[in-house]
């Protein structure tokens, strides 16, 4: 009877169904474990000649697959940076150094005292190496090849600060010294580190040009010939009387060698040797000169004094008061006398010198209407009294095309008695009437403002030796570069970077990088580019707004982590990071035809197709997450019921065989 034979396969068919749920049970917090189900098919036994299928009581059941459940678990996180948890598709890939190659999802590793990553059972996690520049290897086993990252030069630094632009120039003092702050306006300091390791430090000091111009004066021995700056021999038919005449052959070598000179300030005295010039204002204690006698021998400055080496870059105009010569004798006239929209009544019994004291008691309403102006002052210790006026430094070389700030004269009156101001035509009683009369300053000492958003820098390694970071030598010294400051520009009307050591850039473009040499004491050949992007002069606090080296020492392995995309990357002791490697991960075109080999590892077989193996995040591959593991996919109460239904149908069929047996002893008793 075909029955004892369908109810023995329907119990082994429910005896497999729930070893399979006892063990998804067994393994529900095995790491990476896929669970499984057990898929029936029936059984049909047919017959060559005879009745149709619908005639045949049927054979029982097979299993026809215990098939896995690939779906992801649930993650859970560590505390070791070596669980490894995909979070998507795809499987590690594990060597075990002998050929056999395997794929799992349970990605609990640890380091073998090789440095090589290994799994629970010993095998090799495989992915990509590394060259020097991140390109990726050949598929390896993963190991920690670095245990310790060597020191290296620091060869960038990325420096950007704002330096306030209303601090005042104008008090800082005159003689600039290193480890004087009064000397200089703002100062910041970068940490280094030379070949060797050895940390150092990199000071700036930035200060800014004052509203002043540099002066230089020598004494020659006029027998000697004519003298020479720098590279330039200055001619003396070049000359008109003893100043430089413009477009000379002289001044435009001068011109094209020294921007620095201002050549309309240029003498030299033949009769007596007297050689003197200006800088302008930007240029005030960039570097120093090189003048030679005719002989060739080197003269050295001979203003040496403070006092005597600089002048003020305001511009300043000074006008005579002159009555008949005598600065007692009245004027003899009435009216009044208007200087820079200011009026100022004048009468009779006024001499030069009264004249002038009103002129200095109407300072405040000059200064009120007109703002340009610093101050008014008057000398009255000479024969004819002067008044001088100062205009603030700011405003360079003030243009008076409309004689704004020429005195002018109206009387009501005839004129007693000459008077002149500004060194101009007397005024007369020739027709007994003079009105709207102006005249020319006297002197005129004209400004210069080209100082405004210029800062010398100075850069110092560990705040004693002087750097050198792009100044040239002095012309007539050589061509090379040499320690001292370079000049740095902002445009005083936005605050922006401008130009960096005489070279020019437009808002916003590529600002030239600073190159530092002499800052590896370890290797005199290291040189470090400094950029000084971002950097700013508003009118706000002086502040460092990012500083960054790429410089290091030497340091230990602490950990190792992985990026999301596979990198593993090395953590040490010198706060570097260094990527060692990047895990590869395979996916299948049929995972389900993967077979389980144990230890929740799979083998690829033909039904499962060859691995496709790619970084995480690529492909079809899943993202990678480090301190984190992936539960087991079993749900317990699924698989409790499964138990139910396997203890039923297992019942079930004991209960067929039962009475098939009942049936067999009936016949039996016949």
């Amino acid at each position: 009877m075909a029955g004892f034979s369908t109810a023995v396969t329907g119990l082994k068919a429910s005896t497999t169904m729930l070893d399979v749920a006892g063990n998804n049970i067994a393994n529900s917090s095995t790491v990476g474990f896929k669970a499984s189900r057990t898929e029936f098919g029936d059984i049909y036994s047919t017959a060559v000649v005879g009745a149709g299928s619908s005639n045949t009581p049927g054979s029982g059941v097979t299993v026809t697959d215990i098939a896995q459940d690939f779906s992801a678990g649930t993650i859970e996180f560590t505390n070791n940076n070596l669980d490894l948890a995909i979070n998507g598709s795809g499987f590690f890939k594990l060597d075990d150094g002998q050929g056999g190659v395997t794929y799992t999802r349970s990605g609990a590793f640890e380091l073998d005292k090789d440095g090589n990553i290994v799994s629970k059972t010993g095998k090799f996690l495989q992915g990509y190496g590394l060259d020097a520049d991140g390109n990726r290897l050949p598929i390896e086993n993963m190991k920690v090849t670095e245990k310790e990252s060597p020191p290296k030069a620091t060869e960038n630094i990325d420096l950007s600060f704002n330096i306030d632009s209303r601090e005042d120039a104008a008090g800082l003092l005159p003689i600039y010294n290193k480890d004087e702050p009064g000397s200089f306006t703002y100062t910041t300091t970068d940490r280094t580190f030379d070949s060797l390791g050895n940390e150092h430090t990199i000071k700036y000091n930035f200060a800014e040009q004052r509203p002043v111009r540099q002066v230089f004066q020598y004494d020659l021995d006029e027998t000697l010939g004519d003298p020479r700056i720098g590279e330039v021999d200055l001619l003396a038919a070049d000359f008109t009387g003893s100043s430089l005449t413009p477009g000379s052959p002289t001044y435009d070598a001068l011109s094209l060698e020294d921007d620095r000179i201002d050549l309309s300030t240029l003498t030299y005295d033949s009769a007596d040797g007297t050689l003197s010039f200006e800088l302008k204002a930007w240029a005030s204690d960039l570097g120093d000169f090189v003048v030679q006698d005719g002989s060739g021998a080197e003269v050295s400055q001979v203003n040496t004094d403070v006092d005597d080496m600089y002048r003020d870059a305001n511009e300043t105009r000074t006008y005579e008061l002159s009555i008949g010569g005598d600065k007692s004798t009245e004027l003899g006239i009435s009216g009044s006398l208007e200087i820079a929209g200011v009026s100022i009544p004048i009468t009779s019994t006024d001499n030069a010198e009264e004249i002038a004291t009103a002129i200095k008691n109407r300072e405040a309403q000059i200064l009120d209407r007109n703002p340009e102006i610093e101050s008014i002052a008057i000398d009255t210790s000479g024969t004819i009294p002067t008044f001088t006026i100062r205009f603030k430094a700011g405003e360079g070389d003030v243009d008076d095309s409309a004689n704004a700030y020429v005195p002018r004269v109206s009387t009501d009156g005839a004129v007693a008695a000459d008077f002149v101001v500004g060194g101009g035509t007397p005024i007369t009683a020739a027709d007994g009437q003079v009105t709207d009369w102006a005249t020319d300053a006297n002197t005129i000492v004209q400004g210069d403002n080209s100082y405004q958003g210029n800062y010398r820098m100075y850069a110092y390694l560990n705040n004693e030796e002087l750097l050198d970071i792009g100044k040239l030598q002095d012309p007539g010294e050589g061509l090379e570069s040499e320690p001292g400051p370079i000049l740095i520009s902002f445009n005083p009307s936005n605050g922006l970077l401008q130009s960096i050591n005489g070279e020019d850039f437009p808002a916003g473009g590529q600002v030239p990088s600073i190159t530092i040499k002499g800052a590896d004491p370890a290797n005199e050949l290291t040189e470090i580019s400094l950029d000084l992007a971002g950097t700013t002069q508003f009118a706000s606090a002086s502040i460092v707004k990012a500083s960054q080296q790429d410089g290091y020492t030497k340091g230990d392995l602490i950990g190792v982590t992985f990026a999301g995309t596979g990198e593993m990357i090395a953590s040490y002791s010198n706060g570097e990071n260094q990527s060692l490697g990047v895990v590869a991960l395979a996916t299948f075109e049929n995972q389900d035809g993967l077979q389980p080999s144990g230890d929740t590892e799979w083998i690829a077989t033909l039904d499962s197709g060859a691995a496709i193996v790619n970084p995480p995040g690529t492909g079809l591959n899943g993202t990678l997450r480090s301190a984190a593991l992936e539960a087991s996919n079993v749900d317990l109460s699924e698989e409790l019921v499964k138990l139910i239904e396997g203890q039923r149908n297992y019942q079930a069929n004991s209960k067929t065989l039962e009475t098939m047996n009942t049936i067999t002893q009936a016949i039996l008793q016949i």
